[in-house]
């Protein structure tokens, strides 16, 4: 029999995404108990740096979305700990947490990225926005795609599908950021590729999911509302384009530094081409997130996977 674990994850937190935080914790935590390992959830606050220093986890497991779990920072802390955590490290989440800096380094590595232009707030304001959304249009083309450059789960995402959506768009991106991003949109089949590393440190990629929202747009409501969305797993694609799909997604993760498991998401477009959206240091590990559905749609044993991601982490523990 196995050591017994103390692993200690970290949910909740300030973000927009704070329940489905806390719903992927909590999952996650199950799943390690049943393996056999103490699983302890807490949120974090002013309190978590004393209750790590007095319980002293042997790894921690941040479950956590929004900038709290995603921009590097309270890695950055957890480092100082000198504990051993799951997930990528400070430089590759601050990477791929800022959208355009990512998009620029998966196209420098050779993988397809819808043209875009990244506006802060205040650019849109000093600028005009009729004569610089004119100007957006003009070159880019619609449909378009805005968001914020910052955060997860389609918070602040719309679809402009002519000039007259466009204002309405970005004043949605801002309210959950300075900075907004428009994009191509790219018409195809959207798939979210999840990876995880097996017991050598190779990452692997599991069975791409293929997302069908019901409104056409996986929005948030369609992400985490049960049978909002419909999910093909593995995706209706034929090999060649699952193969396409698969190192395009392993070529986003090496590029961006991840470490243990991240998802890349990505569309297939008419003619097979993988085309770069987001990557995510954090996936979400909910009833309907796409990273268990991954697991189930290759065979694995949930439990079994998230207890090697432990396992993942002490052996790449700076300390060891």
């Amino acid at each position: 029999m196995r050591h017994v674990r103390h692993v200690l994850v970290l949910a909740g937190g300030l973000s927009h995404e704070r329940d489905v935080s806390l719903r992927s914790g909590r999952r996650v935590a199950d799943a390690l108990t049943h393996s056999g390992d103490q699983a302890d959830v807490r949120d974090v606050d002013a309190a978590l740096l004393g209750a790590i220093s007095s319980s002293r986890p042997e790894v921690i497991w941040p479950v956590l979305h929004g900038a709290t779990g995603e921009d590097g920072a309270l890695r950055d802390v957890l480092g100082t700990l000198g504990i051993a955590y799951v997930g990528s490290r400070p430089a590759s989440c601050r990477l791929t947490w800022d959208k355009p800096v990512a998009k620029a380094l998966v196209r420098a590595a050779g993988i397809s990225v819808p043209a875009g232009v990244a506006l802060s707030h205040a650019t849109f304001r000093e600028l005009g926005a009729p004569a610089l959304l004119q100007s957006v249009i003009d070159s880019l083309g619609l449909p378009l795609v805005v968001k914020p450059t910052r955060g997860g789960s389609a918070l602040g995402l719309t679809i402009v599908r002519s000039a007259a959506q466009l204002p309405f768009a970005m004043v949605t991106a801002y309210a959950y950021g300075e900075v907004a991003m428009i994009e191509q949109f790219v018409e195809g089949v959207e798939v979210a590729v999840s990876i995880v590393e097996d017991d050598q440190g190779e990452a692997q990629t599991l069975p791409a999911v293929e997302i069908v929202p019901d409104g056409g747009v996986y929005s948030y409501e369609a992400r985490y509302t049960a049978g909002a969305t419909e999910f093909f797993t593995p995706a209706r694609l034929s090999s060649s384009a699952a193969i396409s799909a698969s190192t395009a997604s392993l070529t986003a993760y090496r590029t961006l530094g991840h470490q243990h498991l991240s998802r890349v998401d990505l569309i297939i477009d008419a003619n097979e081409r993988p085309w770069f959206l987001e990557a995510n240091v954090s996936p979400g590990m909910t009833e309907t997130s796409l990273l268990p559905m991954a697991v189930e749609a290759a065979g694995l044993d949930a439990v079994e996977v998230y207890a090697g991601i432990v396992e993942r982490a002490l052996k790449t523990h700076p300390g060891k």
